[in-house]
């Protein structure tokens, strides 16, 4: 890993956490002095990358401020998640992919039928959903078979609560999250089915509606202080005030 990966991922995680707050004005020089065991070159080339990310913005002046994100940019980032995998969808049902080549996917939906089943589902069981739904996710990527795609779906899930879990909320918190548990395991089975018959625009469709549970996770999560806080990448988000 070069120079300048490890000062972007070392800057990036400070972003995250909240270490560098929503908001804050900084400069170059004063992350080489925060970070340590960095030159000027490579904390410059990842703030370049982080610009590009939005996660930071070029400060009139000179140096560069931490961005924040209101409902607005996570509902459009969840939206343009969803155009990306359903294109993503049509294109791997479009290849036409036999049996053999949907063996994974179709053993992670059925991991995931036996997770929904459980009457009850704890820490550990919500945390076997998330890999497993991660695994989901990632593998229509790889079944598309497309470099564009899969670039352009990780520069979107940059942007941590743009991330097919970030708003996937743990039901044994909130009871009325089950209901959402049940709808997207169907959306994932008919996918598959939709995959397996090589029905690009129902593929595509069934796609882009299950990112949009996304959407009423959301609700649930804004609801909440306590829930917020363990989106991914909260402290990023600039919630409204009440009244």
């Amino acid at each position: 890993m070069s120079q300048s990966d490890k000062a972007l991922l070392a800057l990036r995680q400070l972003i995250l956490n909240g270490e560098l707050a929503a908001g804050e004005r900084f400069s170059e020089l004063s992350i080489v002095d925060r970070l340590g065991g960095f030159s000027r070159t490579p904390v410059k080339l990842a703030l370049v990358r982080l610009a590009e990310e939005g996660l930071v913005e070029e400060a009139s002046g000179g140096g560069y401020i931490v961005s924040s994100f209101d409902e607005a940019d996570i509902r459009d980032a969840i939206e343009l998640r969803g155009t990306v995998e359903g294109l993503a969808a049509r294109k791997a049902a479009e290849r036409r992919l036999d049996r053999q080549a949907l063996a994974g996917l179709r053993d992670t939906v059925g991991a995931l039928d036996a997770v929904v089943r459980r009457r009850e589902i704890g820490e550990h069981d919500f945390l076997d959903y998330i890999r497993l739904n991660q695994g989901f996710h990632d593998s229509i990527l790889t079944l598309a078979d497309s470099r564009v795609l899969r670039r352009a779906f990780e520069r979107i899930v940059v942007l941590p609560f743009a991330s097919p879990s970030a708003f996937v909320i743990d039901q044994s918190n909130i009871p009325e999250a089950r209901e959402v548990f049940v709808i997207a395991q169907a959306h994932h089975r008919t996918l598959l089915e939709a995959l397996s018959a090589g029905e690009g625009a129902r593929a595509e469709a069934i796609a882009r509606e299950h990112a949009r549970l996304a959407l009423k996770n959301l609700q649930y999560a804004l609801a909440s202080s306590d829930r917020i806080s363990e989106v991914p990448g909260s402290a990023l988000i600039r919630l409204r005030e009440a009244g």
